[in-house]
């Protein structure tokens, strides 16, 4: 079986009662929202990708205000086999973020077609990632060892 760790980095961005996301396909081909961020580049330092990730999928600019914690998750692709399989390890870094210039725009080629504040009382109502809803708990609950039990 193949091991695969991808570490990304996401920005929680509140302003006025509205969270800023992203949306973005879903295997299946259905749109998503999804927090703003993505994986890290090589030799990349985490900070730098949350800013140059949320740049590049949604226009803004923004300041990191604070790290809000770290999700961690496994889950099996593909065929089970030895040769067919993949252990895929996800490690999402989570800021707080606040918008300091930048307009709002789509991202163009990239892997979301859509960047939109959404009113926080409308999320649960959205189709999502389930990283949406953790990232929304770490921000509400602020704990103090940077993690919330699964949602």
């Amino acid at each position: 079986m193949r091991e695969k760790l991808r570490v990304a980095a996401y920005a929680v961005c509140v302003r006025d009662g509205q969270i800023l996301l992203a949306r973005s396909p879903a295997p299946d081909g259905t749109p998503e929202w999804v927090l703003p961020g993505g994986g890290m580049e090589h030799g990349e330092d985490p900070y730098d990708t949350v800013r140059r990730e949320v740049t590049e999928e949604t226009g803004y600019r923004i300041e990191v205000t604070g790290l809000l914690g770290v999700d961690s998750f496994r889950h099996l692709r593909g065929r089970r086999g030895p040769r067919s399989a993949t252990d895929h390890h996800g490690v999402r870094i989570i800021y707080e973020g606040e918008v300091v210039g930048g307009e709002l725009r789509n991202e163009i080629d990239g892997s979301t077609d859509l960047a939109a504040w959404q009113d926080l009382s409308a999320v649960p109502g959205l189709t999502r990632v389930r990283l949406v809803d953790i990232a929304l708990r770490l921000w509400r609950e602020r704990p103090a060892q940077g993690r919330v039990e699964s949602v």
